[in-house]
């Protein structure tokens, strides 16, 4: 390992968070009031998941190849369907909470509803949906041992995790400012996601 593993590894670990950290962005805003325990468990969830998705494709390159390349045009779709349920789930809940002549005490409760909406399974599936094209990864790292391929999902996972606890703080910080609307376009982010992850994966 040299400093060019290194830093290879930190570039590709910033271009893989993107989407978790837009999906980071969204979660703080649909939930300006989170606890700083949650902030940390979606940030830990994502960065978890980055350093699976890259190990288990390295391990797929060493074992069922052939089995994996098959199933590599699947994940364009698999990441636009997870993406379009949980941010369209949560465009209809904030339309339909936050209309338009709702009084403070009404959109208080709906903001109490939104700290339940974001459920241990919710956000499973918004890392797996985030971290799906990170399997490829196994790919451009075949050539590394195990100990440095498990050294570079690491360094992924931990860039993953700083980014996305930025994407959380900031997420709160306008959630607060655009209070009931900040639902309705945490919904539109995850729905914007998930089609530009599809658009850049799949082959017409």
């Amino acid at each position: 390992m040299n400093l060019r593993f290194f830093i290879n590894s930190i570039l590709l670990g910033i271009g893989l968070a993107m989407d978790a950290f837009s999906v980071s962005l969204a979660n703080g805003l649909s939930e300006p009031g989170m606890s700083r325990r949650k902030e940390t468990a979606i940030a830990g969830t994502y960065a978890a998941f980055q350093i699976l998705m890259p190990m288990a494709g390295w391990i797929c390159v060493h074992t069922i190849v052939h089995l994996f390349r098959a199933f590599q045009k699947f994940i364009p779709w698999i990441a636009l369907f997870l993406l379009l349920y949980i941010g369209g789930k949560m465009l209809a809940d904030g339309i339909r909470d936050c209309r338009t002549g709702k009084d403070a005490a009404v959109c208080e409760a709906v903001e109490t509803e939104q700290k339940r909406g974001l459920t241990p399974a919710v956000l499973v599936l918004q890392g797996i949906a985030t971290s799906i094209d990170a399997l490829s990864v196994g790919f451009t790292i075949a050539e590394y041992d195990a100990a440095m391929a498990l050294t570079a999902s690491l360094l992924i996972g931990a860039v993953t995790y700083a980014i996305c606890a930025a994407g959380v703080k900031i997420g709160k910080k306008f959630g607060t400012k655009l209070a009931g609307k900040a639902q309705i376009l945490g919904g539109c982010i995850l729905i914007l996601i998930g089609l530009e992850i599809f658009l850049s994966g799949v082959k017409f």
